[in-house]
């Protein structure tokens, strides 16, 4: 009996001590833990500095798609990425009038599939110096290595680093980014 006790406490404390070296932790964004069973729109609207880009998703219509089976890889600008825009910039973008234009911004920042940091290094590796995406919105967006950073290189030739790699979700990925990329 003692013997029987004494192997159950093992195996009891055993399983209390590996638990936590299996449990996985939601990474942060803006304060909130990104829940990897939540679509990408779900966990965005939870982190406070993603506010401007899920304001302008929602403006663009672009909610649902987002919250579809996917996958996609988001380039998310931060709200400090968008305040980088020239004065009234969002405001205009945000109006009914500039949807089409909006949409276009917005789905720049998306690439089909789920692409985790280590193969757009890879790829940006395989291209030499780096590697052209092409985006829902239709264009190329370069993804290259400038250090040990991811950077991305738009159309108009402005760039954003990687700030935060690899944030999963139910329908792909999210990389978030300190700069609006912009297409032609």
């Amino acid at each position: 009996m003692m013997r029987t006790t004494l192997t159950a406490a093992f195996l009891v404390a055993g399983i209390a001590v590996a638990a936590p070296a299996f449990a996985e932790t939601s990474p942060m964004v803006g304060g909130a833990p990104m829940m990897a069973d939540k679509t990408i729109v779900e966990n965005a609207s939870k982190a406070s500095n993603l506010t401007t880009l899920v304001a302008a998703v929602k403006a663009a219509g672009l909610a649902d798609t987002l919250s579809g089976k996917g996958p996609f890889t988001v380039f998310a600008p931060t709200n400090a990425a968008f305040a980088k825009l020239p004065a009234g910039t969002v405001d205009t973008l945000l109006k009914p009038d500039m949807k089409k234009t909006l949409t276009g911004v917005l789905t720049y920042h998306v690439v089909p599939g789920k692409l985790d940091a280590k193969e757009l290094m890879a790829k940006a590796k395989m291209g030499g110096a780096d590697a052209n995406l092409k985006t829902v919105e239709g264009q190329v967006l370069t993804v290259k290595m400038d250090g040990d950073r991811l950077a991305l290189i738009d159309q108009k030739g402005g760039g954003a680093f990687v700030e935060q790699a690899d944030v999963f979700q139910s329908n792909g990925v999210v990389h978030v980014i300190d700069s609006v990329l912009m297409p032609k």
